[in-house]
């Protein structure tokens, strides 16, 4: 019975190996005639796809980025279509030929992993549509306008001029902050006085200051909360709202910093500097060195 069963894999074995050579002689036995409607098969669906892509994606205007890639998935589709259809007029047997790409599909799914990888994460980030071209977002430490998304990877413009193309599998799996949606944002400048200060009068005298700011909300109001004891001063927090643009938050926080230095300055409220006060172990206080120098003098 084992030597059967053997006998009937190397059968098989070799009638598979034998269909795929088949397959291969059944090409070179093809006339002239046939390789070139194989040629006009292949070019057409290479054609037709480049047509239904544009069209795809000029019906899908909703979202740019929604209608490219749906449309490079119909075209892969009728690009491989029209492959099977030129073997077919050459005589070729499909099934032998797809066994083959199949092992061959599954040896280069292990060696295309991250590309694979790329591309599905690509998929949900088109179903989830986290943002849209043109919106502005942050993730994985780059803050700047998306640009374009394809099956790799997600082309964002940072505001420093940089033209970034960050892997899809990377963006999925890091926050994304869309700052285009939120409308508004709050933003928060931290400001220390110095011990002693009325804390009451210096968050009064800030709060003002920033209300006075441009592009500053009046709704949600600003505030001024006193957060702890620094090395050298009392911490206070201005936060307040604005537009929910990254150039209107670098706008706005500069106009508060000059605002609140402003105004404190004419209300006579110190923002000191980093201070440390050292003491020496074993060292008299300057009192008792005084006098015992006066009285190490001379009468």
């Amino acid at each position: 019975m084992q030597t059967d069963s053997s006998e009937m894999t190397t059968e098989t074995s070799g009638g598979t190996d034998a269909d795929v050579f088949d397959a291969i002689e059944s090409i070179g036995s093809n006339t002239a005639e046939n390789f070139v409607w194989a040629a006009v098969i292949i070019t057409g669906s290479v054609v037709l796809a480049s047509i239904v892509r544009q069209t795809v994606a000029r019906l899908i205007n909703g979202d740019e980025l929604v209608g490219d890639l749906v449309g490079r998935l119909a075209s892969y589709t009728i690009v491989s279509f029209g492959f099977v259809y030129a073997l077919d007029r050459l005589g070729v047997s499909i099934g032998p030929v797809l066994g083959a790409l199949g092992v061959i599909g599954i040896a280069a799914a292990f060696a295309l992993q991250a590309v694979l990888e790329n591309f599905v994460a690509g998929l949900l980030l088109q179903i989830r549509r986290p943002f849209a071209k043109g919106d502005e977002i942050e993730t994985n430490e780059y803050a700047g306008t998306v640009v374009s998304i394809d099956s790799r990877t997600m082309t964002i413009h940072t505001y420093d001029g940089e033209i970034v193309r960050l892997p899809n599998a990377t963006v999925i799996s890091d926050p994304i902050v869309n700052i285009s949606t939120t409308g508004r944002l709050r933003s928060t400048v931290s400001v220390g006085v110095a011990y002693g200060t009325d804390l009451a009068r210096a968050r009064a005298v800030a709060l003002e200051a920033v209300r006075q700011v441009d592009g500053v909300l009046g709704s949600p109001n600003a505030s001024v909360v006193a957060t702890g004891f620094g090395d050298s001063s009392l911490d206070l927090e201005c936060r307040y709202w604005h537009d929910g643009s990254v150039a209107e938050r670098i706008r706005t926080r500069d106009g508060v910093v000059v605002a609140v230095n402003e105004a404190f300055s004419r209300a006579g409220i110190e923002i000191p500097f980093p201070q440390r006060v050292v003491r020496v172990a074993g060292e008299r206080d300057r009192t008792d060195v005084d006098a015992l120098l006066a009285g190490a003098r001379p009468g």
